[in-house]
């Protein structure tokens, strides 16, 4: 079956833009709301405590992450053929037919942007996911997989909705070092959401969370990732697969695997068309929302006392209906698991930062050690160019991100319907590499203007006094994250279902407190969010409490609160604002990277220049990738309870990654 017959019966754009729909009049409510909180907050400004650390703006700039060779499957023509893949600072994927085509500043063969993929090591793991897509369609798990590897080393990027993709590289090597790119991949794009957008995105994601909320969907959400029209679409598809499975499965004939790859035809062409329709839809609200931004800021500001008494007025009635259930749910629910729920998160999440700690520290250990045998600028410099990018590594930072990987929820998980620790794993590695960046970069801004100031004289002890310096910075503002992403994480898992048990009983009570607010004033002041806002201030005191224990009896090493560290350098921040260093030009070590053949254009150019992240792999002796490999599609899976002989395998695919083989085939090609 074609996803064009599949199409022809099934009305997606019907219901995109009835969950579209439903979700515009959401953010055109929210969007108000959060203008006002964010000229609020513009006015009366936010406490909190300052970082130490500096940060810095564009982190990579002319830089690419990784780029290099391996074999990708064609389903056009069921070949493997070895592309050049080039990952560059937007972390998506990009691959060419080869290295040329990519330095000619050729659009490449195809990009892959990873919101929502997951990256899979082993046909066994790929298989059960496949099995788990459309039911009643399983092979059992180690029987002949959908497609024959290349290697017996894949890396498969699997999504629930979206298209697959199908790699294999010739080493272990390869592949530990291909995981942790692609890894990183998927972790930047699940980040997609400008926390700089202080309108848009309060307004995005709560529309978002409400929307689910109306239809019985408390909790975390795995899918909330990507960019808005990936996120939307993926709430379209959360209601529409369902759908879709039970008209489609009964038309899919054939073997089992045809089965399976026309259901991931399908599901890719309706998700394909579900993206381009969210994204014309989304955009159409935010731009008619921006248009009637002005007029509304304006009375914001001339009515902002009045609005927050009002507000305030009505939440005081609110609170006085709500409160005493949520403080009964509180004492019998959720009291008794908070400690367990915090030990939980700190556990893994402290042990990620004390690993890049260890992993920031050794590298400066390193850095000392080869001063002190040539102790110039020079030096310094050719290693601070390596250093400056250590936060953008996918290698040397896996050791640090594996620490949070172990975070388990296990028993608690249910009770409070969080669907997967993944969406606290991987902020708490976003996390991870901020902090990991803001000491390396406040390192190079006061190991530079050392430099600059006193001389190659005393290198080792300016290196030092430096990394003290840094390292100490870095405990206080490690703490300060730490204890903030734990209470945002508690508030994601305790709300949820506290509304989800409030919400039956309560809200038939919410629309008679909309009569108290001034009609001037209703964009502004929603009841829904009041009765939210109460909830969350009625479990917060016993969050913060929990967190402020942890940290006067040093759990995890967090710093009180009470802890301010001074300021030993009362000028650092005036550092933030100088451009960014660039060791090895301004020290004349560096050779570039990533060099280029001959071309023409500002593209080009631009291309030469650039760094990369992650070296190259040099493997002694390992075949050259060059030409492809004919792989046939498996003709026959044995379906459960049937044993089938294999037929159309080839025979001699164990020898497929050995240099004899693919010599025999190139030659055979020319």
């Amino acid at each position: 079956m074609s996803p064009n017959i599949a199409l022809s019966f099934l009305p997606p754009a019907a219901r995109t833009g009835e969950v579209i729909g439903e979700f515009s009049r959401l953010y055109e409510q929210q969007y108000a709301v959060a203008l006002f909180n964010k000229v609020r907050f513009d006015i009366e400004g936010g406490g909190g405590p300052q970082p130490q650390l500096l940060h810095r703006k564009v982190p990579l700039e002319n830089r690419s992450i990784f780029s290099g060779a391996l074999f990708q499957f064609l389903e056009e023509n069921n070949k493997w053929r070895n592309h050049f893949i080039f990952v560059p600072d937007s972390y998506t994927i990009n691959y060419y037919d080869n290295k040329a085509s990519h330095e000619r500043g050729l659009h490449p063969k195809g990009n892959i942007n990873c919101a929502g993929y997951k990256v899979l090591t082993s046909m066994d793991q790929y298989l059960e996911l496949l099995n788990n897509s459309l039911p009643g369609v399983k092979a059992k798990v180690g029987n002949a997989p959908f497609l024959k590897c290349a290697t017996q080393f894949p890396l498969i990027l699997w999504h629930p909705y979206a298209r697959h993709y199908y790699f294999c590289v010739v080493t272990e090597k390869e592949q530990k070092k291909w995981h942790a790119v692609f890894q990183d991949c998927v972790r930047h794009a699940n980040d997609g959401l400008s926390e700089e957008s202080q309108v848009q995105t309060p307004a995005f994601t709560d529309a978002v969370r409400l929307y689910r909320q109306a239809h019985g969907q408390y909790g975390t959400w795995e899918m909330m990732c990507g960019i808005p029209s990936q996120i939307l679409a993926n709430l379209v598809m959360e209601t529409l697969l369902p759908e879709l499975r039970d008209l489609i499965s009964p038309r899919l004939k054939g073997k089992m695997h045809d089965r399976q790859r026309n259901w991931m035809l399908v599901c890719d062409a309706v998700y394909g068309l579900v993206v381009r329709q969210a994204q014309a839809q989304y955009e159409a609200v935010v731009q008619s929302c921006e248009a009637r931004r002005p007029p509304l800021e304006a009375s914001i500001r001339t009515d902002m006392d009045q609005i927050i008494t009002s507000k305030e007025h009505v939440a005081n009635k609110i609170k006085a209906v709500v409160l005493p259930k949520a403080e009964k749910l509180l004492t019998v629910s959720i009291q008794p698991y908070i400690s367990s729920i915090l030990e939980a998160l700190m556990e893994p999440t402290s042990r990620g930062f004390s690993q890049v700690r260890d992993v920031f520290f050794r590298e400066l250990v390193d850095l000392s050690k080869n001063t002190l045998n040539d102790a110039t600028k020079e030096k310094v410099g050719e290693h601070m160019d390596k250093i400056s990018m250590l936060a953008f590594h996918p290698v040397k930072m896996q050791s640090c991100y594996e620490k949070v990987e172990d975070l388990s929820l296990d028993g608690l998980q249910q009770r409070f319907d969080v669907s997967s620790p993944s969406v606290f794993v991987q902020r708490a590695q976003i996390l991870m590499r901020e902090q990991m960046d803001d000491a390396v970069y406040t390192f190079e801004q006061i190991l530079h203007q050392s430099l600059e100031d006193q001389g190659p004289e005393g290198l080792c002890k300016n290196i030092q006094r430096c990394q003290d310096r840094v390292i100490k910075k870095f405990d206080y503002d490690s703490s300060t994250v730490r204890k903030r992403f734990f209470r945002e994480a508690l508030l994601q898992i305790f709300i949820p279902y506290m509304l989800k048990q409030l919400t039956p009983s309560l809200s038939p009570e919410l629309p008679r407190f909309q009569e108290l607010i001034f009609e001037d004033f209703s964009r502004f002041i929603l009841v829904e969010n009041i009765f939210e806002e109460v909830v969350l201030h009625s479990v917060m005191k016993d969050i913060m409490m929990a967190v402020k224990e942890a940290a006067v009896q040093r759990r995890h090493n967090l710093y009180r609160d009470s802890i301010v560290l001074t300021s030993s350098d009362p000028n650092l921040h005036l550092l933030g604002d100088n451009p960014a260093i660039d060791w090895a030009g301004e020290y004349g070590t560096g050779q570039e990277e990533v060099e280029t053949g001959d071309s023409a254009g500002g593209a080009a150019q631009r291309r030469r220049r650039m760094k990369q992240v992650v070296s190259m792999i040099q493997l002694d002796g390992s075949p050259i990738l060059e030409s492809h490999l004919d792989i046939p599609m498996v003709d026959s899976i044995p379906e459960e309870g049937v044993d089938q002989p294999e037929e159309g395998v080839d025979q001699d695919t164990d020898a497929l990654s050995s240099p004899e083989k693919q010599q025999s085939e190139k030659a055979e090609s020319q």
